[in-house]
């Protein structure tokens, strides 16, 4: 049995080609043979808890101020390629990570976790290591009764390919980001059960599993390899909001009612700003410190808060949470346009026509009387 010869272009900034990844990849697995080590230089950052709208547009030009090319993951992260920025600062990426933590606390109170490597896959994944390892410090964590504020950390993973190699060996499928839940289930029913054991299976196994664009890409991450370039772009208008709950929320009438508390504020922000949103999305943060985020296009630019909480209810419902333990919920209003613009479709139904009546005059109200003269039967106090 031979090996096959692998070979992978890493992108640089603007995504031109850089590097180049190359080496002989035994088919029983493992890391490529004659693989070069790669010097880390990208930054996954996570901020917590989630920032509002306003802060996080700062935190983006404070990462803009060690490089150009960030791209924005809103409504609480961002990757950042430091590699034009090693030299200049004469620091390696992982002090220039803990110079983030330490401007994004001073400016904004604002705290991150960070990841450090040489491709975003392996960014993401230690930041997601060094989150969970914290919660599992702090008293308050994931095992503890009490919720309390995580604190930030820096986590590295060396462009070593055996240190790479070894960090990757005993995660499950479920930690490669890009793996979902069905997929995991589909590679540990064949036993392969961690990204060493699905480095170690042949490619043509793993096709006829998976298919051949899907294999093909899994492969690849269980060894450590990404060749997405950190894409530099400007976060789509938006605002949001979060609410954490003061101790993990099992019930889910709670979160329903978090959900109506936040929309309603998002609405009325909307509505005094003259804006309206043509997208909503729901994350939904656990007790593990693990997130799921779901977005949905409305029907129509809207600020109309029954509009809004109907689609968050929406999403809500479709997770099928059941017994979950949840630390937060967060809304996120996106595609932010000028009310002005926006098309509304008439109808004749006379109950839509009231509430939005309603909803004028309520406005009125909070302007008159501040905002919390008049609030949804279910709204749910901040924690």
């Amino acid at each position: 049995m031979t090996s096959g010869q692998h070979s992978l272009a890493l992108p640089g900034a603007g995504g031109k080609p850089a590097a180049r990844l190359t080496g002989v990849v035994p088919l029983g697995g493992g890391v490529p043979l004659g693989a070069r080590a790669e010097t880390p230089h990208v930054l996954y950052v996570r901020f917590h808890p989630v920032p509002p709208e306003d802060v996080y547009q700062g935190l983006l030009t404070l990462l803009g101020e060690l490089t150009p090319v960030v791209e924005a993951l809103p409504p609480d992260a961002a990757l950042a390629d430091v590699r034009g920025a090693l030299r200049y600062f004469g620091r390696d990426a992982a002090g220039l990570a803990e110079i983030v933590r330490v401007r994004a606390l001073a400016r904004y109170g604002v705290d991150c976790t960070v990841g450090v490597a040489a491709n975003p896959l392996l960014a993401r994944m230690a930041a997601h290591e060094a989150q969970e390892s914290q919660g599992a410090q702090e008293p308050g964590g994931p095992g503890g009764g009490r919720s309390g504020r995580a604190a930030g950390a820096v986590r590295t993973v060396p462009g070593d390919p055996d240190a790479v190699a070894e960090f990757l060996a005993r995660k499950p499928p479920i930690a490669l980001p890009g793996v979902g839940p069905a997929t995991a289930r589909t590679l540990s029913a064949y036993g392969l059960d961690s990204a060493a054991r699905i480095a170690a299976a042949p490619l043509s196994t793993l096709q006829r599993i998976l298919g051949v664009a899907t294999a093909r890409r899994v492969h690849a991450w269980a060894h450590g390899i990404d060749p997405a370039p950190v894409t530099p772009n400007a976060p789509a208008r938006a605002m949001g909001a979060e609410h954490r709950f003061r101790r993990d929320e099992l019930d889910p009438v709670r979160r329903r009612r978090a959900l109506l508390t936040l929309a309603d504020g998002l609405g009325v922000r909307l509505r005094t700003s003259g804006q309206v949103a043509a997208a909503i999305s729901v994350t939904v943060r656990y007790a593990d410190r693990s997130t799921t985020t779901r977005t949905r296009t409305l029907a129509e630019p809207t600020a109309h808060t029954p509009a809004l909480t109907a689609a968050a209810y929406a999403l809500h419902d479709a997770l099928g949470l059941q017994r979950a333990r949840v630390r937060s919920v967060a809304l996120r209003v996106e595609g932010l346009m000028d009310a002005g613009l926006a098309a509304h479709q008439l109808t004749f139904d006379p109950a839509d026509e009231k509430s939005r009546r309603l909803e004028a005059a309520a406005d009125r109200a909070r302007a008159r009387f501040g905002i919390s003269a008049v609030r949804p039967a279910g709204f749910l106090d901040v924690a």
